[in-house]
Formats: C-alpha cells, sequence, structure tokens
C-alpha cells in the first residue's frame, strides 16, 4: 500500500500543479513516521521509516542518470457533443507547461507557455502553439514545445484529461485561494467580482473577491476565466495559484487516511495519461517530500504583440529575448550543449530549407539544395535572393531553436567560416522553417560546377 500512496500522491499533486508538481504529491504522502493500519492511524518510529525508505526507494538521481528531468504537461481542451457531453477527441493543449524537476536541489521550476503563441509545426506551417497536441498528440506537442523553447526534448510527459483538475481538488476535499480580478493579479487597479457566462462552454463564473474555499468546479472555472483586458497572461496566473493552493495544502494537511488515499488513486487512474514509471514517479516523490510552495518557481512566457494567423485568427507573437531569458534561468541543465549552450537540434529529416542565391554564381542555389537533399534536409523551394551581392551566407529561422541553425551550419560544409551569420533577422515569411541566403564567402569555397 506505501508504494500506491506515494504514486498516487506525487501524479495527484503533479496534476495539481497544473504540472510541475511531479515532486509535490509525495508531500502528502511521504514517509512521516506514520503508517496507515486499517482505517486507523498509528505512530511508529521516524527512524524506521526512513530506514525502510532509504532501502527500498531508488534515488531519483540515480534512476534517472541527471540532476534534471524536464516534464511537459499539457492539459486537454474540451467541447461538447451533439449530445451535450464533453469531448476532448482531436482536442488541443488547453494548458501548457515546461517544468524542470531538479532532483539534487529539490526544487521545482514552472515556464507556462499561453495557447495562442504561434509556432512552427513539423511540416513547416504556422499554428498556435496548442494545435500541437491536435494535429499530432502528445509526440508532437513536445517535439513542437520544445523546439518552440531552444531545449533539446522533454524527458517525460504528463497528460491531464477533461476533468483531472476538478477531480483532484475535490479528492482534497477543496482549496483556500485568493480569489483575484486581473487587476489585483497585475496590481494595476482594486479588487472586485468576477462575472462571466459561457453558456456553450457550461461555465457561470461568479466569484467575489478574497480569500475563500474552492471545489472543484469552481477552481476550474477559476482558472479558467480569461474574458477581461488581461485575457490568457492572467488565466495562466491564476493556474499558478491554484498549483500554489494544492501544494500549501498538502503540505499543511498531510493527508493520511484511506479515503483520500483512494480517491486519489482515482483521479491518477481515470485523468492523468504519462510515461512517468511507477518506479520512478515513488522514487521522486520521496525525494520531494517536504517540497513547499516557496521550492515551486513558476513564470510565464511572454509575448511582443499579435499577428492575424489565417484559420487561428489573432495569435500571439513570442518576446524571444524574454522567452530566451527565461528558458535559459530554468529549463536549461548542465547536460545541454550545443550551438549557444542549447541542446542537439532536430534530424535533418525535419528541417525544411528554403535556400536563396545571394551571388551572381548561375546554379549556386540549386547546387547546395541538392547537396543538402543528400544530406537527408528537406528542401521546400530554391530561388534567387532580393540581393546579388550578398558577401557572407546568412541562416534565418522562423520560430527554430539557434540549435537548428547550427545543424544547417554545419551541413554545408567545412567551407562556409565559422563566422556564418545566425542573424537576429525578423521572422520570415517563407513556407520553410529555415531560410539560407548563399553569399560570396561559400561560393568561393566551391569547385567549378561539374567537378
Amino acid at each position: 500500500m506505501k508504494l500506491d500512496r506515494h504514486r498516487a500522491a506525487f501524479i495527484a499533486s503533479l496534476a495539481a500543479l497544473g504540472v510541475a508538481s511531479l515532486a509535490v504529491g509525495f508531500l502528502s504522502f511521504a514517509p512521516t513516521g506514520r503508517q496507515v493500519a486499517g482505517d486507523a492511524v498509528t505512530t511508529a518510529p521516524r527512524h524506521i521509516a526512513q530506514a525502510v525508505q532509504t532501502f527500498f526507494v531508488p534515488d531519483p538521481q540515480k534512476l534517472f542518470g541527471k540532476d534534471h528531468v524536464r516534464v511537459l504537461l499539457v492539459g486537454l481542451d474540451y467541447d461538447y457533443d451533439r449530445n451535450d457531453q464533453e469531448t476532448s477527441k482531436q482536442a488541443r493543449s488547453d494548458i501548457i507547461m515546461a517544468i524542470d524537476l531538479n532532483l539534487r536541489d529539490h526544487r521545482v521550476n514552472e515556464l507556462s507557455v499561453p495557447r495562442d503563441m504561434v509556432a512552427t509545426m513539423p511540416d513547416g506551417t504556422q499554428a498556435k502553439i496548442n494545435a500541437a497536441q491536435a494535429l499530432g498528440g502528445i509526440a508532437e506537442s513536445q517535439k513542437v514545445v520544445a523546439d518552440w523553447l531552444g531545449i533539446p526534448n522533454f524527458d517525460r510527459y504528463v497528460v491531464l484529461r477533461i476533468d483531472t483538475a476538478k477531480d483532484l481538488v475535490n479528492a482534497l476535499g477543496g482549496i483556500d485561494v485568493d480569489v483575484k480580478n486581473s487587476d489585483a493579479l497585475r496590481g494595476t487597479g482594486p479588487n472586485g467580482p468576477i462575472d462571466y457566462d459561457d453558456h456553450w462552454g457550461h461555465l457561470a463564473i461568479h466569484f467575489k473577491p478574497g480569500r475563500q474555499r474552492l471545489d472543484g468546479e469552481n477552481a476550474v472555472a477559476y482558472g479558467r476565466f480569461r474574458h477581461d483586458w488581461c485575457s490568457d497572461p492572467c488565466r495562466i496566473l491564476r493556474q499558478q495559484q491554484l498549483i500554489h493552493a494544492v501544494v500549501d495544502k498538502l503540505e499543511r494537511d498531510k493527508f493520511n487516511t484511506l479515503t483520500h488515499i483512494q480517491s486519489l488513486l482515482a483521479v491518477v487512474s481515470n485523468d492523468v495519461e504519462t510515461n512517468i514509471s511507477p518506479r520512478e514517479q515513488l522514487s521522486t516523490a520521496v525525494a520531494f517530500a517536504h517540497l513547499a510552495p516557496k521550492d515551486i518557481r513558476t513564470a510565464q512566457v511572454p509575448y511582443s504583440g499579435t499577428v492575424e494567423l489565417g484559420a487561428y485568427g489573432d495569435s500571439l507573437v513570442p518576446d524571444e529575448a524574454g522567452k530566451k531569458k527565461l528558458v535559459d534561468a530554468m529549463l536549461r541543465s548542465p547536460g545541454d550543449n550545443g550551438a549557444n549552450g542549447l541542446a542537439a537540434a532536430r534530424a535533418p529529416a525535419d528541417i525544411r530549407i528554403r535556400v536563396e542565391n545571394g551571388t551572381r554564381v548561375p546554379g549556386l542555389a540549386a547546387r547546395i539544395a541538392a547537396d543538402l537533399r543528400r544530406r537527408g534536409f528537406i528542401i521546400s523551394d530554391i530561388a534567387d535572393a532580393n540581393s546579388h551581392d550578398v558577401a557572407a551566407t546568412e541562416i534565418h529561422g522562423r520560430n527554430d531553436s539557434a540549435s537548428t541553425l547550427e545543424v544547417v551550419r554545419k551541413a554545408l560544409g567545412n567551407g562556409l567560416p565559422a563566422t556564418a551569420s545566425l542573424p537576429d533577422a525578423p521572422p520570415t515569411t517563407e513556407p520553410g522553417s529555415v531560410v539560407i541566403i548563399l553569399g560570396h564567402d561559400i561560393a568561393a569555397t566551391l569547385p567549378p560546377d561539374g567537378q
């Protein structure tokens, strides 16, 4: 039973955190010297419990083989079918959170990604980032979000189905939340009520301001509210409020009754999909047994503006400098390498390239494109550049990580100077995810055509 207790707490809090609390549920069921015997709670010497824990529970650093584990947590959006039943078939992700579990220092970083951010899909098209889940499931979500953030990959994933948050909060007996309108959340004005009715979405949101106990349904309603001037950014702040409220309750109450254990196990069984193994869940849960709200750092990727994105409508353009700063601080691990400290990039077969000739050498773009195609890259187009007097070859990306651009640079061969530019130019509107503008530097290194 001890294993199930840790597992339930671990994933439950993971869900609870809306992300990252992988590390947290264990709070409630970590060894504290208490054991459940039938319906009664008895006390055992703490040193015995700790000895058993040390002997039977593997160290997460050894189990994962690293000090940091990156987890992608997505919460599925839902709609209503013709029978007025909730459905998440081919759903987009409603919540996207990138989590770093620091197994050495027992801290958690959670970086939220607004679901309306513009991102590049594997086929080179642009869409809102939450569309990746609908297009290719969790595998495509991991790939798209990792590339968009400029990190090598996610080690594990957690998918929260429709009612996860509601069921989790109910299993905990509700949580205490300081309800705030967007003015209070952002510190721009006084607090006040939150009122919104969405008949299609079955949302009736009517909250008075101030601290209050929320059950599962009300917690979800509060976390979903976005219908005012602040929209998604404040929606994310409310979700992060709920995360801290769950962690705070787990830490303070230390639930140890069979009733709570069974309820949390039901949440895991019915609402959570993950590739975190039971052994990994137990190990991480025990390691983070004393996680407190102060050990959890949360933030969200900022945006610099909006753009109309075809069928996807009004979409957010990420603040690239702000995004990189947060990723470097919260998700980068010592094992990452590659260009600018980033880890290994996408494989050539996943990179689409438009090759432009910026010189007066006839057929240069076709020759380079043919070589890149032999190396496994996808060539989306061959064309002349706007100028035929480009001195140094340029490599431009559209929402691609610097590591991906570095893979392309290396593929162009040793003749390309190490100083070949990877410019911070405005994102290209061309169909390929990477654009190469060939300069006289690379033309000078090639043998005459036909040799």
